[in-house]
């Protein structure tokens, strides 16, 4: 489940749903490799706390876009010596995210040329 919390959290769900949780799972993961706590709080930081994925739905996804080829994961420690899956983009994933990062520009430009239409 994704987390939409108050006041723009709730503009976020309300435009966009939860069908842009692989796109921004992506772009949390083009910098390093993660585990899932990792991704869980790169997503909160990019979106400025606007977007915030459960873990009962970002391990689901992290598991699709394994299935997918666009993540691998290797079982490594943690920061606090513990040990975690970190996921890395592959080149796949790497290429899905520009598509992705492209379909999201053209929903911006379109939706803005509607919301400003007269």
């Amino acid at each position: 489940m994704v987390d939409y919390g108050t006041n723009r959290l709730g503009i976020v769900h309300r435009h966009f749903g939860t069908g842009n949780t692989p796109a921004v799972i992506l772009k949390a993961l083009a910098l390093e490799p993660l585990h899932g706590v990792g991704v869980s709080r790169r997503i909160t930081q990019i979106t400025a706390g606007a977007f915030r994925v459960s873990f009962g739905s970002l391990f689901p996804a992290l598991h699709r876009m394994e299935e997918k080829g666009w993540v691998e994961a290797e079982w490594r420690a943690s920061e606090n010596n513990r040990l975690a899956k970190y996921y890395r983009l592959t080149s796949s994933g790497r290429a899905q995210l520009r598509a992705e990062e492209r379909d999201w520009s053209q929903v911006v430009k379109i939706m803005t040329a509607a919301v400003e239409s007269t």
